[in-house]
């Protein structure tokens, strides 16, 4: 079956909601409006482009910062009046330099707190009058243990939770970001330029440091040594072109 972009329902103003999500890990990135013209043109360039209500003009998503999206799938509901775009983020998707428009979290205290690193100044992209009087977020945040590198992944932990799934998501799409934009201090992206052989020899020297700290009984050298293995295997995933979410998937038909 072929598509037609006028199969869609859009609302009055020849509009449809795009929701758009990094998939990598599924994180949802912004949502943005489409006219049928923008969905063509994001289906003949790979890239998004919406339609901007405040300037009625269209907008191709990284045109002023650089940091475009690549499109990896577009499906929409069963009403056909929403899209859902799953993208390669390149940088960052919000205007105001964070990875996703949806950094504001309500906690249960009722505090709202910024969540995740900052990637860019809006001021120094789009200029003073970009409309961000945030300051940028300056989260806790610590380099992967043990591996030297300079790439840092934001706390993002809930008032009275822990770390979970959510830090291993933010650290894959760091990961997988180092791998399309590397930096030339970044550990992750020499691992990369290093190849597969680099990346698995890495592998094999934390799971022989996991053991080694088990048989001798040292609970929190074992902690380190894990999330350094965990590190690397993320790598490994993220080289490979294996997402998150089957590694979920994976796990879950194991609850045996």
């Amino acid at each position: 079956m072929s598509f037609d972009v006028n199969c869609l329902k859009y609302d009055r103003d020849g509009l449809i909601p795009a929701i758009v999500q990094d998939n990598a890990t599924g994180g949802v990135l912004m949502m943005a409006y489409m006219n049928s013209e923008a969905v063509k043109r994001t289906l003949e360039t790979g890239e998004t482009w919406f339609w901007s209500r405040s300037r009625q003009k269209f907008w191709h998503k990284g045109e002023s910062s650089g940091n475009v999206q690549r499109v990896v799938e577009i499906t929409y509901d069963c009403d056909r009046d929403t899209l859902l775009l799953k993208v390669e983020q390149k940088g960052a998707a919000c205007h105001e330099g964070y990875f996703t428009c949806f950094h504001n979290r309500i906690c249960k205290s009722g505090n709202v707190e910024i969540i995740g690193e900052r990637f860019f100044d809006p001021e120094e992209v789009y200029g003073k009058e970009s409309g961000s009087g945030k300051p940028a977020a300056s989260p806790a945040a610590a380099g992967v243990a043990g591996s030297g590198e300079n790439d840092v992944l934001p706390a993002s932990i809930p008032d009275g939770g822990s770390a979970g799934a959510e830090v291993l998501n933010e650290l894959y799409r760091v990961i997988v970001d180092r791998k399309i934009a590397p930096s030339g201090d970044s550990y992750t992206a020499a691992l990369f330029a290093g190849g597969l052989d680099r990346i698995l020899k890495k592998v094999g020297e934390e799971a022989a440091e996991v053991i080694i700290a088990a048989k001798n009984d040292k609970l929190q050298e074992i902690v380190s040594e894990t999330a350094d293995l965990l590190y690397h295997l993320l790598v490994l995933l993220a080289n490979e072109g294996i997402e998150m979410d089957k590694i979920y998937n994976e796990l879950a038909s194991r609850k045996k």
